[in-house]
């Protein structure tokens, strides 16, 4: 009885975080990080479907790196605002899961934004601040997992 109790209630978080209604545990009450939830339910049934070798770059919101956008650089070429797990691609259709398990672990990164035409063969990662994007730099020949 308390096994799926406690079954149900992560199931709720789990529903609540993908949907963007909590975007912390202090908001959830739960105890439980998005990451430790998504690694529980998301990541045993999200199987790659394929995997791929390329370069990565981390991005930030900052003016001088919005493009066509510097207004709002908080809005993504595919029109969402950017969040944590905000990933640019121009090989990679809008929505794309994607993971990055030598970097990242286990988080999973949705292709939201797109970069400069030159940059065709890299993906770019979201950070918050441009200082952690700088100190992230680039990574050559990264394995990175499609998903979906």
């Amino acid at each position: 009885m308390i096994n799926s109790i406690r079954l149900l209630i992560l199931l709720s978080l789990t529903i609540l975080f993908i949907s963007g209604e909590v975007t912390s545990p202090t908001e959830a009450r739960g105890g439980f990080s998005s990451l430790e939830i998504k690694s529980v339910f998301l990541d045993p049934i999200i199987k790659p479907q394929r995997t791929l070798r390329t370069i990565i770059t981390g991005f930030s919101s900052s003016r001088d790196e919005t493009g066509d956008n510097p207004w709002n650089p908080w809005i993504t070429a595919s029109g969402v605002r950017v969040h944590s797990g905000t990933a640019a691609s121009n090989f990679l259709p809008f929505g794309t899961k994607i993971r990055i398990p030598s970097l990242f672990g286990d988080r999973i990164f949705v292709i939201e934004d797109r970069l400069h035409n030159r940059f065709y063969d890299r993906i770019d990662i979201w950070f918050p601040s441009k200082t952690a994007a700088k100190e992230f730099g680039i990574r050559y020949d990264v394995p990175v997992e499609i998903l979906k």
